[in-house]
């Protein structure tokens, strides 16, 4: 009887535990988001948008009040999905897409809101630049408008719904007032506290000014209102904007081209300035290692949880579709010391979309630009950008030739042939070779950033390596509270091969990891896709 009643009482109680969890949205609505990775839909479609926004509209079935993501479909976006071992030169328009969701993470298709047939008037002849675009309602008309650069203009479409379709309504010319009838970068911002929409974006030409101009209603159509300089200075492209209690940021990054780049900002208290400090953008902290986790500026969210608030950079990976890594979102929360904002580059991260909240995930992995594709030129470069190391790895010549801008110096990165990125990730991998005798370190330090935490604990160091020639030591290595963990390369390799040294106990929050080679002239070890991820 007694043992009955236990029982009875355990399961009681376990039915309870689970009622109460299940009815406690808050404790189910952590979600994962992986960054260097292709992003599919809930139902496991691929997603396919770049150089677009998020906005919150409601939903026009549900009434429910939802993101919308908007971005441009290319065709070769699908072919270097299906294909990453070759990058593709172009950049075919296929039409702008919609996606909804309630927590950021998992999306639904909704439509292709702008198509080819409603952009091209020939069928025959269908090419031309479509991107950087954004969706706004404007109230006064009760209409939505899409704004889309289209080769030298600036393309707007209208509907009824936020999930189109949009028709086209007209062009717009920008040189009347800025000087270029082009835009350079451009994306649109709406304020949430306001309700009003404003289109970000850069002069046409060499885009060392950024304006901002009001969305709305004028002669019976929907176009910019107005146009104000807010910027003027070193060329700057990917303008785009966000709010953070109170305060508008300007952020933007270099004319890097395709490539990734530092991510720059600056403030106002108005929308429209003064922004400071003034025609001095500032690099956000935090993007320094990896250019802002390989990723141009694309577009932000804020999230106004119900215990704080979090902005998150929404970076773009375009290259030339792509060559520079695996997806072309790169999502990252920012954090802030009062208004001073600071990227968090991570691999993958946990959001809570109901609170605000944000976490590292378990499967993070810590090492900045592991498959070394924040460089995609050639490394020393003596062109833009100027550089002699390895962005977020440092390189040490024990004996050898010295690193420099010089003609002699040795290449410190591999182009990657298509074979090898049958394999490994990505055009450029870590090249470690002389043509004398050498001995040379590669490392990198992780530890702590001011708001996020490299705990102590029991971690996997993993990579791929390829080596050929005569050594008389290679190893790959960490080090961390004065004990030092190795993997010694005995042998060649002449395929990609996979090593790893496990169970590294890391101590004081830090740990040296990288990789160390002495060998004869003309031997080499080239080594991708690096991952230091925390045991479970």
């Amino acid at each position: 009887m007694k043992i009955s009643k236990i029982i009875l009482t355990v399961k009681y109680i376990f039915c309870i535990g689970l009622i109460a969890v299940l009815s406690n949205p808050v404790l189910a609505q952590w979600n994962n988001i992986k960054n260097d990775s292709f992003w599919d839909t809930k139902d496991g479609q691929p997603i396919y948008s770049q150089g677009g926004g998020i906005f919150r509209f409601a939903h026009p079935e549900t009434g429910e009040e939802k993101y919308f993501w908007y971005g441009v479909h290319y065709k070769q976006a699908e072919m270097y999905r299906e294909d990453p071992s070759v990058t593709q030169p172009r950049n075919n328009f296929e039409g702008v897409t919609c996606y909804s969701s309630t927590d950021l993470v998992n999306w639904e298709f909704e439509a292709d809101v702008l198509t080819p047939d409603e952009v091209f008037d020939d069928p025959d002849r269908r090419w031309g630049w479509l991107g950087r675009m954004g969706v706004a309602y404007v109230e006064e008309a009760d209409q939505y408008v899409l704004i889309i650069q289209y080769n030298a203009s600036v393309l707007f479409a209208v509907a009824d719904s936020p999930l189109g379709p949009f028709k086209k309504t007209h062009t717009k010319s920008m040189e009347s007032w800025i000087g270029t009838p082009n835009t350079g970068d451009q994306t649109v911002f709406t304020d949430e506290d306001t309700g009003k929409s404003y289109l970000v974006y850069s002069y046409g030409k060499g885009r060392h000014k950024i304006y901002i101009s009001e969305i709305g209603l004028k002669d019976g159509k929907i176009t910019l209102l107005d146009y104000k300089q807010v910027f003027g200075g070193a060329g700057r492209e990917g303008n785009c904007m966000f709010k953070y209690k109170g305060k508008y940021y300007l952020a933007a990054s270099q004319l890097y081209g395709w490539d990734g780049s530092l991510a720059y900002y600056l403030v106002a208290d108005d929308i429209m300035g003064p922004y400071l400090p003034e025609n001095d953008m500032q690099v956000f902290a935090g993007a320094e290692d990896d250019y802002a986790h390989i990723s141009q500026t694309g577009f932000f969210v804020t999230v106004r949880g119900t215990k704080q608030e979090t902005v998150i950079f929404c970076g773009d990976r375009w290259a030339d579709f792509a060559g520079n890594g695996l997806g072309y979102n790169q999502w990252c929360p920012l954090s802030f010391e009062e208004y001073v904002p600071h990227f968090n580059s991570l691999n993958s991260w946990d959001l809570n979309e109901e609170t605000g909240e944000w976490r590292v995930a378990e499967d993070n992995n810590y090492v900045k630009n592991p498959s070394f594709e924040a460089d995609r030129k050639q490394m020393p470069s003596p062109v833009k950008p100027v550089q002699t190391r390895l962005l977020g790895w440092e390189t040490t010549v024990v004996k050898g030739t010295e690193i420099s801008l010089d003609s002699l110096s040795p290449v410190l990165n591999h182009a990657n042939t298509k074979e090898e990125r049958e394999v490994v990730i990505g055009e450029r991998s870590l090249n470690m070779s002389d043509r004398v005798d050498f001995i040379r370190k590669v490392h990198q330090k992780v530890d702590s950033s001011p708001y996020v935490e490299f705990e102590n604990g029991s971690y996997t160091l993993t990579a791929k390596v390829k080596n050929k020639g005569d050594f008389n030591q290679l190893e790959m290595f960490a080090e961390s509270g004065g004990k030092r963990f190795d993997f010694n390369i005995i042998e060649e390799n002449e395929n990609w091969t996979t090593i790893s040294i496990e169970k590294i106990k890391v101590k004081n929050n830090e740990v040296i990891i990288g990789f160390l080679a002495e060998g004869k002239a003309g031997a080499f070890c080239l080594v991708d896709d690096v991952s230091l991820i925390k045991s479970r």
